[in-house]
């Protein structure tokens, strides 16, 4: 069965209505009556829905969407397929943010239990939520309207299950936690404390002031999932946020908007993954470690403690960190010792240390 979703949307509305609203133009010869229905990202958009693009990463997507019509800067308009209508925008993500006011006005006040205190006779569980047989529901938890919990699955005490959240079988969900806008599947544990499903960071910043993107994507995770305490999973801004089946997540981890992790990763104790990240399958995050936004790191990847990645990780490479000391040497640019490996000759330019490729690929044993 199709999840019904968790916002109700407005629309349709006219393209023209709709420049006027995010204060964008109608492109050269664009029929301002034309009828859309929802915004959808620029891969995922059909003729019906508006997509957007600010980041000349995603280019090559512009030139193959087939979204109904798409805001673009000025700069762009030679990349605009002749499929799609173009709304001229000089800041397209400002105005994509307005769009998503526009269509889903409900989302700047999302709902968790989507039923009020003393409703309903007082209970904490709503009658219209389905509990399988043998799914155990503490005192304290509530579960929201349209929810749905898994045969032998239990729900800890205090803990809030939100308006259509679907928990698989054989599950548990902590003391304390929270699930939103999320489906869950089986034998997924999630540990006290922990936060699903809320808004992701999302503002569309300028001189003006920072505009909140509102959030209307869900949380998928898959089985046999188990999250440490206080971890947040952040929902997609307009694709869903993805655990991968299998994946292992320490306490106190932030995994951004838009996120897609793997099948059996491992993410260790105070990982940052930012929003649309992409994590292949078996990839392994050490402590303190980071992913920048917008990057992917190949299957079987593994990323050191402290470790931050900015960069595109191919599949199978190590990212490391480690602690140095900076010896200045005469005439030899500067020495670094680096712990337990010997020393790596670099120069100093400013306040950067710089290495040749070779001699770092050299020194860590790296295969050209």
């Amino acid at each position: 069965m199709e999840h019904p979703g968790f916002y109700d949307r407005a629309g349709p509305f006219a393209l023209e209505a709709i420049a006027a609203a995010v204060e964008a133009e109608l492109g050269p010869g664009v029929d301002g009556k034309l009828m859309l229905t929802d915004l959808r990202p620029l891969g995922e958009a059909g003729p019906g829905e508006l997509s957007f693009i600010d980041n000349r990463k995603y280019v090559d997507a512009l030139g193959s969407t087939r979204a109904g019509a798409c805001l673009v800067a000025p700069a762009l308009l030679a990349r605009v397929p002749a499929s799609t209508a173009v709304l001229i925008s000089k800041a397209p993500y400002r105005s994509f943010a307005k769009a998503l006011h526009v269509f889903y006005p409900e989302a700047m006040r999302p709902k968790a239990a989507a039923f009020a205190a003393g409703a309903d006779g007082g209970t904490l569980v709503h009658p219209s939520a389905r509990i399988e047989a043998g799914a155990v529901i503490e005192p304290g938890a509530v579960v929201g309207r349209e929810a749905h919990i898994g045969r032998g699955t239990t729900i800890a005490a205090g803990a809030v299950i939100g308006y259509r959240v679907m928990i698989g079988r054989d599950g548990y969900v902590g003391a304390g936690s929270t699930v939103t806008h999320a489906l869950v599947g089986d034998r997924v544990v999630i540990h006290a404390g922990v936060r699903i499903g809320q808004d992701g960071f999302g503002f569309a910043m300028s001189p003006r002031g920072h505009l909140k993107v509102p959030q209307v994507g869900r949380v998928v995770i898959q089985d046999d999932v188990e999250i440490g305490a206080n971890t947040t999973i952040d929902r997609g801004a307009l694709r869903d946020t993805i655990i991968g089946e299998g994946t292992k997540i320490d306490n106190l981890v932030q995994i951004g908007h838009n996120v897609v992790i793997g099948r059996h990763c491992v993410i260790v104790a105070q990982v940052g993954i930012a929003g649309s990240a992409e994590l292949g399958d078996f990839v392994v995050m050490g402590g303190h470690s980071g992913v920048a936004g917008h990057i992917k790191v190949g299957t079987g990847a593994q990323i050191a403690g402290s470790a931050h990645v900015i960069d595109e990780l191919p599949a199978g490479a190590k990212e490391a960190i480690f602690h140095v000391r900076v010896f200045p040497v005469a005439g030899e640019g500067t020495i670094v010792g680096l712990r337990e490996r010997g020393e790596l000759k670099g120069k100093l330019v400013g306040k950067q240390i710089l290495f040749h490729r070779a001699e770092v690929d050299k020194f860590f044993g790296v295969r050209p």
